[in-house]
């Protein structure tokens, strides 16, 4: 059984977990059997996998469930990009003790960024150096 997280710390999520939650997240409200069927066609797994990954995503507090002619129908309690924030927010105070340094080394080092996404990473840049300008003209 899943323990639930400490104070203060957001549960994690596995790789498994968070394909199914994307998946989910996408096609809401949903039922087991039609993210069994999906999971199945994609890996082959049954749909006891798929039950009991769900219902460790509820018990973390990523899904809800409503019952609706007695079928339980699925959905997220926050948005796929949400909880990809949170995840990416952890990863770097985690792993790169707060520093998106190694990140963008790695970026540079990537061989392979697609035009929307270097559009977008230079908006995002675009947009902190805005914050970072109005913020250093803020009397203190």
């Amino acid at each position: 059984m899943t323990q639930p997280p400490s104070k203060g710390r957001a549960p994690t999520l596995g790789r498994v977990e968070l394909e199914i939650l994307q998946f989910i997240d996408v096609n809401h409200p949903v039922t087991v059997r039609e993210v069994a069927t999906y999971w199945f066609e994609k890996t082959g797994q049954a749909r006891t996998t798929v039950l009991t990954v769900m219902d460790r995503l509820k018990q973390k507090g990523f899904l809800t469930r409503k019952k609706i002619s007695n079928v339980y129908h699925y959905s997220p309690k926050r948005s796929g990009s949400s909880v990809l924030q949170h995840l990416v927010s952890d990863f770097v105070q985690g792993v790169l003790g707060g520093s998106v340094a190694p990140f963008v080394a790695y970026l540079n080092d990537a061989k392979s960024i697609a035009p929307d996404e270097l559009a977008q990473l230079k908006q995002i840049v675009n947009e902190l150096e805005a914050s970072a300008k109005a913020n250093a003209k803020e009397p203190s």
